[in-house]
C-alpha cells in the first residue's frame, strides 16, 4: 500500500512539474500607444506562429495593419522610387552627403549596438508611424496621383525625418515590400490575426 501511494505522489508531481514547464509567459505589456517597432520586436520573438497572433492581436491598431497592407498585398503598388531614400527636396539638406537610408540605418545600428530603442535627445520628441500612418495614400499607385513626383518624394522624406528611427526603417523596408527581411512575420500570421482584412483589389 505503501509504494502505491507514493508511486501515485510521485506521478502526481510530475504531471504538475510538466504543465508549469509547458505553460508560456503571456505577451508583455508595452506603454499606452506603443511604437510600431516596439510591437514588432514583441511579435518578432515569439517562436510559435501562434504566440504571433496572439501578439497582433493583443496590440491591434490600424497603423499596424495599414502597414501589413502596404507590405503584403500586392495591389498595393508603391509611387516612390525603389531603393534608399536620398536627401532632396529641402536646399539645406542637398549639401548632406549619403542617403536618409543610410543615415536613419546607421542610427539603428547604433541602437542595437547599445541595446536600446533610444538615443537620447536625438530621438526625443520623435513621431511615430501609429500618428502618420494616415498620410500613406500619398504614397501608392491611386492614393492621390495627382501629386507631383517630386512633392511625393518630399513628403515621403519629411515623414521619415520626422519619425523615431527604428520607424522610419520600418516605413523604408515596407515601401519595398522587405518587412520579412527584419521581422518574421508573414502574411499568413497576419491574415490569422486580422480576418477582417480584405487583401486584393487596392489598385
Amino acid at each position: 500500500m505503501t509504494t502505491k501511494s507514493t508511486t501515485k505522489k510521485k506521478s502526481e508531481t510530475s504531471s504538475i512539474r510538466t504543465v508549469k514547464t509547458t505553460a508560456q509567459a503571456p505577451i508583455p505589456d508595452l506603454p499606452v500607444n506603443p511604437f510600431c517597432f516596439e510591437i514588432l520586436q514583441v511579435v518578432n520573438k515569439q517562436r510559435s506562429n501562434a504566440r504571433k497572433v496572439e501578439a497582433l492581436k493583443k496590440f491591434e491598431h490600424p497603423s499596424l495593419k495599414a502597414l501589413f497592407i502596404w507590405n503584403f498585398d500586392d495591389t498595393v503598388i508603391s509611387v516612390l522610387p525603389p531603393g534608399d531614400v536620398p536627401y532632396n527636396g529641402l536646399d539645406e539638406q542637398n549639401a548632406m552627403s549619403g542617403t536618409l537610408s543610410s543615415k536613419i540605418g546607421d542610427a539603428v545600428s547604433k541602437m542595437e549596438e547599445l541595446g536600446t530603442n533610444s538615443l537620447g535627445s536625438q530621438d526625443q520628441g520623435r513621431s511615430s508611424i501609429r500618428k502618420e500612418y494616415q498620410k500613406f495614400y500619398n504614397f501608392v499607385k491611386g492614393g492621390n496621383d495627382g501629386l507631383s513626383s517630386l512633392r511625393r518624394e518630399t513628403m515621403f522624406i519629411n515623414v521619415l525625418q520626422g519619425l523615431h528611427p527604428l520607424e522610419a526603417e520600418i516605413l523604408i523596408l515596407v515601401k519595398d515590400k522587405r518587412l520579412e527581411e527584419k521581422y518574421k512575420i508573414t502574411k499568413e500570421i497576419v491574415s490569422e490575426a486580422y480576418p477582417d482584412i480584405k487583401w486584393g483589389g487596392r489598385s
